[in-house]
């Protein structure tokens, strides 16, 4: 019993340019400026948040859920018409896990009309057991439930998940859920094991996570 839990953008895929053009068209159209420090400060994060603090608490959740969903259909139309490729190493450790025995859930805090359009581009969505996005949760990363719903799904205990995540949030969510996890890139460093790039990781990597004493809420 073991398990990959994947977070998407970030990890998997390189959609970060599509989102922030995405967002920059949708707040200008609402008369709202968002710098990129804004954007990338928000990454990771579920839009009822992200909007929330770009807003204000003066403009409703109706009002946020719909700049929210026209900012997705923006981003799904701008990634169908530009394509979309894998991060360095990401097709083949999703390949080489399923052949190698590993349930693999995406988890995700995309909506997940965004997640269907990533795996139907990629061609990817038979690689997967099971997919968690932002409609499964009541809460985002950092809360663990993202993570603890993708395991559940997946039959697999929290011992023996491996999390993949770009971000800080995605890191900390992973140690609240009692799973190790791998940090690609800059954002996630305070990973079980970080790596520049999914291309960088041993050929051992996820095989010797779950049989390391270093868990997660020790003291290392």
């Amino acid at each position: 019993m073991r398990a990959v839990l994947w977070d998407l953008d970030g990890t998997l895929v390189d959609s970060a340019e599509y989102h922030w053009r995405a967002w920059a068209a949708t707040m200008r159209e609402a008369g709202v400026a968002v710098t990129r420090a804004q954007f990338l400060g928000s990454f990771g994060q579920r839009n009822d948040t992200i909007l929330g603090e770009w807003l204000g608490p003066h403009v409703g959740s109706a009002r946020r859920a719909q700049l929210g969903e026209a900012k997705e259909a923006a981003y799904r139309r701008l990634m169908r018409e530009g394509g979309l490729a894998p991060l360095p190493g990401a097709a083949a450790w999703v390949q080489r896990l399923r052949r190698d025995g590993w349930r693999q859930a995406i988890a995700s805090s995309a909506p997940r009309a965004n997640v269907d359009a990533v795996l139907d581009t990629l061609g990817w969505h038979r690689c997967f057991d099971a997919v968690v996005s932002a409609e499964d949760v009541t809460a985002g990363k950092p809360d663990p439930q993202v993570f603890q719903a993708a395991a559940e799904r997946l039959g697999v205990p929290p011992a023996r998940c491996v999390v993949v995540e770009d971000a800080g949030p995605g890191i900390e969510a992973a140690r609240r859920a009692g799973m190790v996890s791998i940090g690609v890139g800059p954002g996630a460093s305070r990973a079980t094991l970080a790596v520049a790039s999914l291309a960088d990781l041993p050929p051992d990597a996820f095989e010797a996570l779950l049989d390391s004493p270093a868990r997660p809420g020790g003291s290392g």
